[in-house]
């Protein structure tokens, strides 16, 4: 694959116009309604990039790798072709024979280890490659009746290793392809696309690939601009701790403003905490709904908490008449400390315990 425009800006040294296709946009609300599998060719020498492990480069801190099973996460069998390696989600290794024999070769051998009416075909360098696409993808495949569906990148140019396809048409012509040049080895993805009606979906940002270190930089910078670096560490994270629920941030968000300002700073992060906490006590099934109800009330009590403060500053105080005492407690002095000299509500006995205490 050839590098494009690198999405948010950063360019690359091999960048090309926006594409003119219009987006593809998925009509349906289940993405995944027929079954597919799954193959991810991550072999290959990158000789321009000195040779280095690609797929274990990481970009956000997470492998190339892991990144494109992110993006495949609904597939019934996952195949990547390459040697065994550690990776955040479960997949089936196969390699191609013999070892090095090319992009068609690996794809018939990843090919042999599925079993799904459809498969979709990735690389292993895509770090901006989303289960979005991927269903975009599914859905061109269902609705054109085609053999394949096709990334487009800016350039122009069709993305065989972004794509999904019907298994049927990929073993009907590899099968032709192998009996008539005697083996597969050293065939290029080509000589099987162009056997096949394919329909195309662009999508110039899932087709950003990374071919050079130039590439590379391009990627990590993107991800850390301002309208990605908070998608980008949620999902980072969730990868990480191996969770696959969907996380609706702006309404945990919310609910950190909310304990910050109504209550404390710190309360922030350990509310958030415990709201996360409570959605796993839930029933199972829950789900993202328990999180949500978990954050409401939790919001709630915020509000409430909030509400009961503002009432103690009024100009009675809690009592009723200024510097009264407490009843039932008669020889309870009343308070006179100077409104400046009170703590935070972030401190205790030890100190300032703000995360912003200077």
């Amino acid at each position: 694959m050839t590098a494009q425009r690198a999405p948010g800006g950063a360019v690359s040294a091999a960048s090309n116009a926006a594409p003119t296709d219009v987006p593809y946009e998925d009509p349906y609300a289940d993405p995944y309604e027929d079954p597919y599998d799954a193959v991810v060719l991550a072999g290959g020498g990158a000789r321009r990039l000195g040779g280095v492990d690609k797929p274990g480069l990481l970009v956000g801190g997470r492998a190339l790798l892991d990144r494109v099973l992110g993006a495949c996460a609904g597939a019934g069998t996952t195949v990547v072709v390459a040697g065994p390696r550690p990776t955040a989600r479960p997949v089936v290794w196969a390699r191609e024979e013999p070892a090095g024999a090319g992009p068609l070769a690996a794809l018939d051998a990843g090919l042999r280890r599925t079993g799904a009416e459809q498969v979709v075909v990735l690389s292993a360098d895509l770090p901006f490659l989303g289960e979005r696409t991927v269903r975009s993808l599914l859905v061109a495949l269902r609705e054109s009746g085609a053999d394949g569906a096709v990334l487009r990148d800016p350039g122009g140019r069709d993305q065989p290793l972004v794509a999904a396809y019907r298994s049927a048409s990929l073993r009907r012509e590899i099968a032709k392809l192998s009996a008539e040049h005697d083996g597969l080895t050293g065939l290029p993805l080509r000589s099987l696309t162009a056997r096949l009606e394919l329909t195309r979906v662009a999508d110039a940002v899932a087709s950003f690939d990374c071919d050079t270190w130039d590439d590379i930089a391009a990627a990590r910078a993107r991800i850390r601009e301002h309208g990605h670096v908070l998608d980008e560490w949620i999902s980072a994270v969730k990868d990480e701790l191996g969770i696959e629920l969907d996380v609706d941030t702006g309404l945990l968000l919310d609910l950190a403003r909310d304990a910050a300002h109504g209550v404390a700073r710190p309360a922030a992060p350990l509310t958030t905490f415990l709201v996360g906490y409570a959605a796993a006590r839930a029933a199972e099934g829950g789900g993202p709904e328990a999180v949500a109800e978990a954050a409401r009330k939790a919001a709630a009590l915020a509000t409430r908490w909030a509400e009961e403060g503002s009432s103690d500053s009024g100009p009675d105080g809690p009592g009723g008449a200024p510097g009264a005492v407490p009843e039932g407690k008669p020889d309870a002095a009343p308070d006179v400390t100077p409104p400046g000299a009170r703590p935070d509500p972030g401190q205790d006995a030890r100190g300032d315990m703000r995360p912003d205490a200077g």
